[in-house]
């Protein structure tokens, strides 16, 4: 029996998933959801852009994905002076080889966190584009591919854009998905105010590696295959029209953007253990596939207040689309 003709072991992978996601609870506090989307996005093989104001968490939450796979991770503070050399590596005359040799930059890692990725210059930002699509590195005429799985975290504020270089839509389009942290509620916060946890580093969180590379590797390769009937193809190009026919929109998602939510909807049915599509796998999934691939005819100059608006035009648009028969 071949490799892809064997049946999708789910609940195997419900249980794989579920102690990495209580792992990275551990010290993500009252933030389920978010940590279950950014597994969705690693084991669908894309790459998440979270956006929310400083202090709640987004490096943190990086920090505890990568320690709770055993994997490599890096970390890439983005800056203006950053060059693409300082992501991708460079090519280093080697005086006792007599040639040159490619030095490998921090994007080599399975989990790598881009920090602030938007002040950074657009020339740096390009050079992520191959890579995020591709999963290849092209330098001095010649190739790398960076291995799997393979997952870019980054991370900005939307609200403090001064010496920023916001990202133009090809790259926004390279997110799989585009997620926010929020507030903690009443009760988490008073959990974390009791704990001692701010004063602890990075490097003293005490999470280990629960999951292996194997084990993600494994998932990813089942993603594509999850059973996705006639109907639900249906319902996903509902949802794909509408964005293209809604009047306030710019413009519609993209075919990237439609292959983005299957994908994604068959990672969400992984995560709960099923080896096929239901419906709200495909409506879960709507606002943080789409939320970055859509802007607003109207100009608003408050970051924030397009993103509720975009958010709040898809949960109507959610809520108006019949479910299949």
């Amino acid at each position: 029996m071949s490799q892809t003709s064997k049946p999708i072991p789910a609940p195997r992978i419900r249980e794989t998933l579920q102690r990495l996601t209580s792992n990275v609870a551990q010290v993500i506090r009252g933030k389920d959801e978010v940590i279950e989307e950014v597994v969705v996005c690693l084991i669908a093989g894309g790459h998440v852009l979270l956006e929310d104001l400083p202090g709640l968490g987004k490096t943190t939450l990086a920090y505890c994905l990568a320690r709770s796979i055993d994997c490599d991770f890096s970390r890439v503070q983005f800056t203006s002076d950053l060059l693409p050399s300082d992501v991708l590596g460079v090519s280093i005359y080697d005086e006792q080889m007599k040639e040159f040799v490619f030095k490998r930059g921090p994007i080599f890692a399975n989990i790598v966190l881009a920090d602030e990725i938007n002040r950074a210059t657009p020339k740096t930002q390009s050079a992520l584009l191959e890579v995020m699509d591709r999963g290849k590195v092209s330098v001095d005429g010649s190739t790398y591919n960076v291995g799997t799985p393979f997952i870019v975290f980054a991370t900005q504020n939307p609200v403090d854009y001064e010496g920023t270089f916001p990202l133009p839509e090809s790259q926004m389009d390279r997110f799989l998905m585009r997620l926010q942290m929020g507030y903690p509620d009443y009760a988490h916060e008073l959990e974390i105010l009791r704990s001692d946890q701010t004063r602890r580093s990075y490097d003293s969180l005490n999470i280990n590696p629960v999951v292996t590379e194997k084990d993600i590797h494994e998932i990813q390769h089942f993603v594509p295959q999850v059973f996705v009937e006639e109907s639900l193809y249906d319902y996903m190009l509902k949802f794909i029209t509408a964005t293209r026919t809604e009047s306030e929109f710019e413009t519609g998602v993209s075919t990237r953007g439609t292959l983005a939510l299957k994908l994604a909807a068959q990672a969400k049915a992984l995560m709960a253990g099923r080896a096929f599509l239901i419906p709200e796998d495909v409506s879960s999934m709507v606002k943080p596939v789409f939320t970055h691939r859509l802007t607003l005819r109207r100009q608003t100059a408050d970051p924030l207040e397009e993103r509720r608006a975009v958010e709040g035009i898809l949960t109507k648009l959610i809520d108006s689309i019949p479910l299949p028969l």
